[in-house]
């Protein structure tokens, strides 16, 4: 299979938030598949066969008033992705009991050792939102537990829970590319009871989890946690991360109109990570 060649947009986006957020969401609805944060504003990605020149006419917020946003765009030739994450992909050592790494950084002296080519997928541990995730599943048990990650990205939290002790997994992302990554990041760390799928969270419908991970954006947290609470076993726990210190509340009240209570939090940078149980 060829990868798609695509085009990547940097954004450089005044003040930061909520601008960043809008942003990636309009990005999303135009198209564009994959997101990286950075202090400056956000770099976004979309496949060339889906690009045109008029790709950003619709994108209400680049006309707001409210913030400056710049942008520059350029074709991203595949053949330099190996080159490029090894150049800027660093390994990452959570609470001295993991470590994600790429296939050619040396191996680690943790207790577990996550081996992850994210190529354009989200989910690598440097990002505050999937670190916080990490936390979470070292801090719980999962031992025997069937799991759901939801917005899987690179299938790294999958990969982890499993290595700790869940037993039945579902990864599920609704872009192309990181479902195919999380394939291969699956088999890269032998694992043997992870299945991953292509879609959203139609694909819930008459499943059941005794967890759901769900590291995604705000607005499709609170679009699709009634679904999330369909699929929870009794005694259930619900992680969500992927929002910051201001959408808590907006989150808590849903959850708890559902029968959801929080039981712990984290926080790291102005990014927030959940724990509910029903």
């Amino acid at each position: 299979m060829v990868n798609p060649i695509y085009i990547g947009y940097e954004f450089k986006v005044e003040p930061l938030q909520p601008a960043t957020e809008i942003l990636i969401a309009e990005l999303g609805y135009a198209g564009f598949e994959s997101f990286v944060e950075h202090s400056e504003g956000v770099t976004a990605y979309i496949p060339k066969q889906d690009w045109n020149a008029f790709i950003l006419e619709d994108i209400q917020i680049l006309h707001s008033d409210e913030f400056t946003i710049t942008y520059e765009f350029s074709e991203i030739e595949q053949t330099n992705w190996n080159a490029e994450w090894e150049k800027n992909f660093k390994p990452i050592v959570v609470d001295n009991l993991v470590t994600v790494r790429a296939p050619f950084h040396d191996v680690p002296n943790t207790k577990y050792d996550l081996i992850i080519e994210p190529k354009m997928s989200f989910g690598t541990g440097h990002h505050e939102t999937t670190h916080m995730m990490i936390q979470h599943i070292l801090k719980n048990d999962f031992k025997n537990k069937s799991v759901l990650d939801m917005g899987c990205g690179t299938g790294v939290l999958a990969i982890l829970a499993e290595k700790v002790g869940a037993t039945k997994l579902d990864a599920i992302d609704i872009d192309n590319w990181c479902y195919l990554n999380s394939l291969e990041n699956v088999e890269r760390n032998g694992c043997k009871n992870i299945s991953v799928y292509e879609g959203d969270a139609q694909l819930l419908e008459g499943k059941h989890y005794d967890t759901i991970i769900a590291n995604i954006n705000r607005n499709i947290l609170l679009e699709d946690i009634p679904q999330y609470v369909a699929c929870l076993n009794e005694n259930g726990e619900l992680y969500l991360s992927g929002f910051y210190e201001q959408d808590v509340t907006l989150l808590e009240d849903l959850c708890n109109k559902h029968m959801l209570k929080l039981k712990e939090t984290i926080k790291r940078g102005d990014w927030v990570s959940l724990k509910f149980i029903n």
